[in-house]
């Protein structure tokens, strides 16, 4: 393909609340693609579509008085966070929340939908994704992100062998859709592929910080996201995983790309791995500042001119909020 993926990051944010049912079939209709969800786990080990596993702040849980003694204290990745936690929940509990706007200051014409839809799970997602491709014809894929596995994981949760079996269960298996694993952890990546799961592998890297699972089991000592981007973290990754999702800070500003800018996707290309990058947004919030116009952080600045720059550095694949925007920007 000439040109990069169009990827629904967590369906369409910009527009309608995240990881919503509508959201992703927003996007579907959109012409990505593909979708992206990001998974955390229920107490009884269902696959659950989440920005974090925290959902204080992407549902109506701190409103019900039933669930006002599961909020607690957890450190999370070396972060503590106050909050409700998926972990803490049934799946039938879950069921029961409505989602939220994540960003309601930055996007209020989401927030209006807020408390409208449940919760899903990643079965309902590759259901959704599958009866979308029978009726249409079309064949739109999905980039599964694993969050906080190595949490997870010390929480009792098999974490790879649970995805590896709903995959199986759902029929998306055996390749007969595009799919994508990503991890900022390069161990449940592993363990993925040593379970047979099909689909590329695609370690995210960070611009800044180290990855949780080596940070825990290495240390001070443990290898940077910066150093895994280098030359010899590049030749470290090549084999063991398909390709790396780049912070587009790292490709927009050179002094954050080891090698610089498109030389950096270059770098990565010759190595045989291949190269998405995010999250590509119109507002002036999440725009390079010298692509910003104004000073409202929820107004739309130059982001095509943005876009195009990531375009033209090689990439394979760009997440956006907003589909119907990528796709007229990157799609063509």
């Amino acid at each position: 393909m000439s040109r990069p993926l169009v990827i629904g990051h967590r369906g369409a944010p910009g527009y309608l609340p995240e990881h919503t049912r509508s959201s992703y079939l927003l996007a579907l209709e959109s012409g990505v693609d593909a979708v992206e969800p990001d998974i955390v786990f229920s107490r009884d080990g269902v696959a659950v579509i989440r920005h974090e596993n925290e959902i204080g702040t992407t549902t109506d849980v701190a409103d019900r008085p039933e669930f006002a003694s599961r909020r607690t204290t957890k450190t999370v990745d070396g972060h503590e966070l106050t909050g409700w936690f998926a972990e803490d929940f049934s799946w039938d509990e879950l069921s029961r929340l409505r989602c939220r706007e994540r960003l309601p200051q930055l996007r209020p014409d989401s927030a209006r939908h807020d408390d409208a839809e449940p919760m899903l799970r990643l079965r309902d997602l590759l259901d959704l994704v599958t009866d979308f491709a029978t009726s249409t014809g079309r064949d739109p894929g999905v980039v599964l992100e694993v969050k906080h596995a190595t949490f997870l994981g010390r929480a009792g949760f098999d974490v790879a062998g649970l995805i590896a079996a709903e995959l199986a269960a759902a029929g998306w298996d055996g390749g007969a859709h595009p799919l994508w694993i990503e991890s900022f952890e390069l161990t449940v990546l592993d363990r993925l592929a040593a379970a047979g799961v099909g689909g590329s592998r695609i370690f995210l890297v960070e611009a800044d910080g180290a990855p949780a699972d080596l940070t825990e089991s290495e240390g001070p000592s443990a290898r940077t996201y910066r150093e895994w981007v280098s030359p010899a973290g590049l030749d470290a990754l090549r084999g063991r995983v398909d390709g790396v999702s780049l912070d587009k800070r790292m490709i927009l500003d050179p002094a954050r790309g080891t090698d610089g800018g498109p030389s950096l996707v270059g770098a990565a290309h010759a190595r045989d791995l291949g190269v998405f990058t995010w999250t590509a947004r119109p507002e002036n919030a999440f725009l390079l500042r010298r692509h910003r116009r104004g000073r409202e952080r929820a107004a739309w600045g130059d982001y095509e001119t943005e876009w195009a720059e990531l375009a033209a550095s090689g990439v394979d694949g760009v997440f956006v909020d907003h589909p119907d925007r990528g796709v007229a920007v990157f799609g063509g």
